[in-house]
This record gives structure tokens, sequence and C-alpha cells, in this order.
């Protein structure tokens, strides 16, 4: 049986979910990944009249995967897709061959970029030389890969095709030689690939007896523009919960009668709420922030009652230094 190269693939256009770590939080000032098709690993193969090759086998996600492959040969080819399974069982008994389940067969090739939107599933790359073969009842052969520096596991079938090492002689005689070049590609990121990574990290988390005063939790300063913060209520009664600058908020406890007019002013604010998340945005020129908790004015404070409050702030922990450069 034969053993083939293996490809793992991140479908394009699919984002990955990672857990607590994450990059570009609306961050305009920092230029987005660019990704693009990268030449990988390339191979030469021969073919005799009616021979099969396989090339990379593509484990592919539920999502499906693409492929791209650039292909040279001599004379026509057809290339398809298969079932990794159905190939080895192929080889076991070679009168199924013909038979193959194929997707993306792409015939009468000489020259192409070879793409394929591939269901998951195990899949290999399959390449036949269309040329017949008359002293071929049922099934020619595999080629040979003639790359002499190929590190490639690739256990050929013994007696059916030789790979070519550095000096030596080819052990194996073509009688119409097919010369075939095949190019893979990567889909890897080409331009701004080094961007700033994010993590949200606690800033206020209490569950704190129910009063009628304010709350206030100062020291809150944005580290980046653009930085967003969550902030989530929990409470038995409506709420009032803002974000308000730091200089202001100290004025309230001397001034509680100032609230409403400060917050007139503020951009993050929930009013009457009891149970609710949401996420606000600042910048560095916004200045030290407090975040600021009261149950709303006229409520009946419940005694024995608490409520929850907790806020988390998008810090930047890995390649900061990129926030600088685009703001530069």
């Amino acid at each position: 049986m034969r053993n083939h190269n293996t490809r793992f693939l991140l479908v394009p256009g699919v984002l990955a979910i990672l857990t607590g770590v994450f990059s570009c939080l609306s961050l305009a000032q920092v230029p987005p990944r660019v990704f693009d098709w990268v030449p990988s690993h390339d191979e030469n193969v021969r073919l005799d009249p009616a021979n099969y090759h396989t090339g990379e086998t593509y484990h592919v996600g539920v999502y499906g995967a693409k492929n791209h492959v650039d292909i040279k040969a001599e004379a026509p080819v057809t290339i398809f897709m298969t079932p990794a399974d159905a190939w080895n069982q192929a080889l076991q008994q070679p009168e199924t061959m013909a038979r193959l389940p194929q997707s993306c067969p792409a015939e009468h090739v000489t020259e192409t970029t070879y793409v394929c939107n591939m269901p998951p599933g195990e899949l290999i790359m399959v390449i036949r030389d269309e040329r017949n073969d008359p002293d071929a009842a049922v099934f020619a052969g595999l080629g040979a890969v003639l790359n002499p520096n190929d590190q490639t596991q690739r256990a050929i079938g013994e007696g059916i095709a030789t790979v070519f090492t550095g000096g030596g002689a080819a052990a194996r005689r073509f009688k119409a030689p097919n010369n075939l070049h095949i190019q893979y590609y990567n889909w890897n990121c080409v331009q701004n690939c080094i961007q700033p990574e994010f993590r949200w990290m606690n800033q206020v988390k209490e569950k704190y007896q129910l009063t009628s005063f304010l709350k206030v939790y100062g020291g809150f300063q944005p580290d980046h523009d653009g930085e967003q913060v969550s902030i989530k209520i929990k409470s038995p009664v409506p709420m009032v919960v803002a974000m308000l600058p730091s200089p202001v908020a100290d004025q309230l406890h001397s001034q509680p009668a100032a609230l409403e007019s400060a917050l007139e002013k503020a951009s993050c604010q929930q009013r009457g709420v009891a149970s609710l998340q949401f996420q606000c945005t600042f910048n560095l020129a916004d200045g030290p922030q407090s975040l600021i908790v009261a149950p709303e004015a006229g409520t009946d404070v419940p005694r024995k009652k608490k409520a929850e409050i907790e806020m988390l702030a998008a810090r930047c922990v890995e390649n900061c230094q990129v926030l600088e450069t685009a703001k530069q």
C-alpha cells in the first residue's frame, strides 16, 4: 500500500476562533492581514501511457477547503480528487480503478492551475496519463517521482514504480515518458502578518450589597486607541451604569446632584438596566475613566439584596509595537 504526503487545511475566508486571545479589534489604524497563494514544494513525475500518479493528500474540515496546484505535462493528463479510502481500495482491486469517484475532474490538461473546492474528508489528488496502453488490460501502473532531493515519505509499490535518487541510474525503463512538473501552494499571509493581539482582562469584579449610594470604580486608563471595554451588570432593581472621566466621577460623591448633567455628556452608559452586558470603545485622548453604578433615582432599594458588576478591558498582550507604528 502507498503512503502519501498529507496536508491539513485552513479554509481561505474562514476565521479561526481562539479561546481568550484575539486580534484586530476594530483597530482601523492597523492594516489588516493580506493572504495569497504562496509556492510551497514541487515535484517532477514521469508517466508511461495510462499510468497514474497520486499527489497530496488533503484532510479537509467540515467547512470544506480549496487547493491550488500548477501542473505542466508534456502529454495530456486527467486530474481529479478522490477519497483516500477509495484509492487505497482500488490499489488492492485494480479492476475498480476506472470507477474511482471523482471530484473536480479536469481532462486533456497539458498546463493548468488546478483548483478544487473540496468537500469534507480525506482526499487524494490523482493524475492519469490519457494515452492508451495496448499492453495494459486493466491497470497500467503508477508513475515515478524523479525529484532527487525529495524528502517526502513515499512508499511506492515495488515493481510498479521507482523513486530515483541522487546519482543512481533509473531502474525503470519508460516506453514513452510523459514528464510532469507539479507545483503546490499554501494559503498564507503575505502582508501585515504581524498583528497586535489582545486579551480580555478583569478591571472590576464585585458582588456587593445594594444601597442607594453611587458606586465609583476608578483607575481605568486606555492603553491604546480603540480599546474596548465590556461591562456586565446584574441587579434586582433598575440601575444606571456609565463610564465617566475620572475627574468628573470623583466629584459626584460630594455633588450627587451633578450626576444627570454628567451623564448627558457620557457616550458609554446604560439606563434602567437590571441584567445586561454591553461594550464601549475608548482612545488614549479620553484619559483616565471611572465606572459608576447606582440604582435609578426613585427606586426602592430592597434590603439585603446584592448586585453584581464586572468590567473587562481588551489589553494588548503581543506585538503591541505595531499599534505605535500604525499610529505614526
